[in-house]
């Protein structure tokens, strides 16, 4: 129990019911109650009489609280009531998808209707896709196919787009980040052509408890909607666990790995015969935690196959086979990634293990909601990692059990998705000059730049498509890039594909030498055609699994007008004064180059570092936003003076001359990856043994020539030079508050703290430009092309996350840093944590 900061047990709750709303089929009411429903929760009445109104509804209440049933049935009265009409329901997910069909033909099953539900999607057979085109009423999709499948083909849908009267829009708060702002322009593409065919069909959206669920709807479809959130549902009663694994150096503030011990507690709730979920924040994690697991239960006469694994890169004949052993009972445990934390019927779970926060609180009621979806007794343990966001959470669990704070955000005019669909919109129909798109301001001026691109054709103010193909093939909505990295196995003949993964990933999880772990089987990276997108592995018996690094530079382009976020207008930014100590916070434009550096062997179970070997990889550019916070002059200077902040260090009078010469000895290449010297930027120059121990003092003596012997000097490229800095201890309180910053901020916006990257760096004043002259500045930014809407958010966070960021270092039991503050001892210089609270201190004006 020393473990558990929090246990809310949540009573059974019993149901509040509502007459069947004025106007609903009598034939569904009939059916319905056939099923044992004899009336509806309250929240289901509220949207069907809000969808028969005619108006646009979003949904949000608890998992398992009828939300189907609530969109089903105005779809399904108007389906019966008027012989042509059609309807089209959207899910985030494949799996999703097929699973709700089921549900739908037994609905209409029992209607005895001939109401024609059709899956279409990137499994549906060429020869099958004809007949729906001409049959479907009902068309199950998701917003790739609908993107790259339907809308580019709409003539061969015309009958369908014509009778369209409803779309439905499931797991609503997925729609979020760069995911949601593409599907926000594909709903625009969507609109477009429905009324080219004369048809305006009204949106029914189903949502997990979000703050902002009425918010993000409204962004989506760009239309009023409503909003029911009153939930009636029943529920069984159910016991949430907090719990913080024990610290085993109180010193050094390290705890027991979250993976071990969320291991031991479904290993307990397995050998009780519990049928039990395990949820890992990430496809590694899921995979070793599989490989612990099963190693349990086999140590105890178990089957370890009754342990599966789930996760995105599993083919769906073994996602399907392993959803339909957990309905069946056969598998007893599954650990999964947030794959199955939507909605796919998965049976009656008991318990659910989370190994780590999820990243919003929203999916971690949703995870939750996995155990006792249906009635009875179940369990949630949250067993939070080091991380800072976890153990905020875990130390704050007023946050996580009282109302939602976390908004879902999305950007649908980021320009880098904006234009992409408005070149799909104008292959599907050309623009008339002065048409919108969306609430798009400058639709005229985007033609524009499409038309000298030689892509669009302007001839007389009527845009037509003129380029190769057609554009949707080019686009992904999940990555914002056009393609993955297939994985293959060679270790059988033939080779067979074994998974796939998007290419911002594959640097750091396949890169030659990395262990990729596949349904609990080990494979050995042979090697990765960056050019060709395909990595090779063989199966191989290991006892480590890799992590890979990697490094960051970040540039500003642009700065953008603190009152308009999406204008390009330069700004000077906004400058805090007062209790902020002259700290300036501003966004906009970044360019973020990445490259990753090298990896580490870990040793299974003891978790101890084997080896470190590099990687050699393009770098990757990044055009997306940031925010920022840089210090002034002033507070530079005064916490400079206090030793908080390091101060500008003097080479002596030879640096130049002795980095040149460096430089020059070393081929102009990095002594440790051997990478040479880009034409825009020279490589480091290091000294093996640290400047500043040398004691030079400018006019008292000249020990700089000591330090600045060629023996002591080191030529090395920014991402191995940052590797040596950090192997020797060089972070201080500016790294410690780009730390706490980037673990932070997820607190309020629904993402992953995977979505944001943070870089520090020197930022020029306005009087000088020069990077040596810099000021001391931490930047967080989107890690998705153009944007996700993230940093703006942020911008107008600043005065919560710092106020956060200090409340976390302030309780933090470590002595000297930890990964649940300002980093782990190793990697930051001593003292780190109590410069930090100093500098926070200062920056927040206590």
């Amino acid at each position: 129990m020393r473990c558990v900061t929090a246990w809310e047990r949540l009573p059974a709750r019993l149901a509040r019911t509502a007459p069947w709303p004025v106007g609903l089929d009598v034939r569904l009411i009939a059916a319905i109650q056939g099923q044992g429903v004899e009336q509806p929760y309250i929240h289901q009445a509220q949207a069907i009489e809000a969808a028969l109104a005619g108006e646009h509804v979003v949904l949000s209440t608890s998992t398992a609280s009828g939300k189907t049933l609530a969109y089903n049935l105005p779809v399904l009265d108007v389906l019966l009531n008027g012989p042509g009409a059609c309807a089209l329901y959207l899910f985030p997910t494949k799996a999703l998808a097929h699973d709700q069909i089921s549900n739908l033909k037994s609905q209409i099953a029992n209607l005895q209707s001939p109401i024609a539900v059709r899956p279409y999607d990137g499994d549906t057979p060429t020869s099958h896709r004809t007949a729906i085109r001409r049959e479907a009423r009902l068309l199950v999709s998701n917003p790739d196919m609908l993107h790259t499948g339907i809308l580019p083909y709409h003539p061969r849908w015309s009958r369908f787009f014509a009778n369209l009267r409803y779309v439905v829009l499931d797991e609503l708060h997925t729609y979020r980040g760069i995911f949601g702002g593409h599907v926000a322009n594909v709903l625009r593409r969507l609109r477009r052509i429905c009324r080219f065919y004369g048809s305006d069909p009204r949106f029914v959206c189903a949502s997990a408890t979000i703050a902002n669920p009425r918010e993000l709807a409204e962004r989506l479809i760009e239309s009023p909607v409503t909003l029911v959130d009153d939930d009636g549902a029943p529920r069984g009663e159910k016991h949430f666990v907090l719990y913080n694994p024990p610290l085993v150096d109180p010193q050094l503030g390290i705890r027991r790995s979250s993976a071990l011990a969320a291991k031991d507690i479904a290993a307990r709730f397995l050998q009780a015969d519990v049928q039990t979920i395990v949820f890992a924040r990430a496809r590694l994690t899921t995979e070793v935690l599989l490989g612990y697991l099963r190693d349990e239960v086999a140590a105890v006469d178990g089957e370890p196959e009754a342990v599966q694994g789930y996760r995105g890169g599993y083919l769906p004949h073994e996602r399907r086979a392993i959803e339909r052993g957990l309905r069946e009972g056969e598998v007893r445990g599954v650990v999964a990634t947030n794959a199955l934390e939507l909605g796919i019927d998965i049976g009656q779970l008991s318990a659910c293990v989370m190994a780590g926060y999820p990243g919003t609180v929203a999916s971690a009621w949703q995870q939750a909601g996995r155990a006792g979806r249906r009635a009875g007794l179940s369990a949630a343990v949250l067993v939070a990692s080091a991380m800072p966001l976890d153990q905020y959470l875990v130390t704050h669990p007023r946050y996580f059990f009282g109302q939602p704070v976390e908004q879902a955000l999305l950007d649908p005019d980021n320009l880098a998705v904006l234009a992409n669909h408005l070149a799909c919109a104008a292959y599907e129909l050309p623009f008339e000059r002065g048409e919108p798109f969306g609430g798009f301001s400058d639709v005229e001026g985007m033609l524009d730049v499409l038309a000298e691109g030689e892509m669009l054709h302007d001839s007389n103010g009527r845009y037509t498509w003129v380029g190769e193909g057609y554009p949707a093939a080019e686009i992904s909505l999940r990555t914002g890039l056009p393609d993955n990295v297939a994985i293959q196995d060679v270790s059988v003949a033939p080779p067979r594909a074994i998974g796939l993964m998007d290419r911002p990933s594959a640097p750091v999880l396949i890169h030659e030498g990395a262990v990729y772990l596949h349904g609990g089987e080990t494979y050995l990276v042979e090697s990765l055609d960056w050019e060709q997108g395909l990595a090779c592995v063989r199966a191989a018996e290991l006892d480590y699994y890799t992590r890979a690094s990697s490094t960051t530079e970040v540039q500003v382009v642009e700065e953008y007008s603190p009152c308009h976020p999406a204008s390009l207008s330069p700004s000077q930014g906004d400058e805090e004064t007062g209790g902020q100590g002259a700290v300036h916070r501003g966004y906009g434009q970044l360019l973020v180059t990445t490259r990753a550096t090298g990896y580490r062997k870990i040793k299974r179970y003891t978790h101890e570092m084997l080896a470190w070997a590099t990687i050699d990889l393009p770098e990757q550019e990044l055009h997306t936003t940031g925010y920022w916070l840089a210090l002034s002059e002033e507070l530079t200077e005064r916490l400079q003076e206090a030793g908080v902040l390091p101060p500008p260090v003097d080479y002596g009078p030879n640096w130049s001359e002795r980095r040149d010469a460096a430089r020059a000895r070393d081929g102009y290449r990095c002594r440790q990856c051997g990478a040479p010297e880009r034409e825009d930027r020279q490589h480091d120059v290091h000294h093996i043994t640290p400047f500043r121990a040398f004691g030079y003092v400018p006019g008292a003596n000249d020990l700089y020539e000591l330090a600045n012997r060629l023996e002591n000097l080191i030529t090395l490229c920014s991402a191995c030079h940052r590797r040596v800095e950090r192997a020797r201890g060089a972070r201080g309180a500016l790294s410690g508050l780009a730390y706490l910053l980037r673990s932070l901020a997820p607190l309020h916006l629904m993402c992953d703290p995977g979505d944001l990257g943070s870089a520090i760096g020197r930022r020029a004043p306005a009087q000088s430009r020069a990077p040596e002259t810099g000021l001391p500045t931490v930047t967080l930014y989107d890690r998705a092309p153009g944007g996700a809407g993230l940093s703006v958010r942020l911008y107008e966070l600043h005065d919560e996350l710092l106020a956060a960021a200090l409340d976390v270092v302030r309780r933090c039991p470590c002595a000297d840093g930890c990964p649940g503050c300002v980093g782990p001892a190793g990697d930051v210089e001593a003292g780190t944590k109590a410069l930090t609270r100093h500098l926070l201190e200062a920056v927040v004006g206590e």
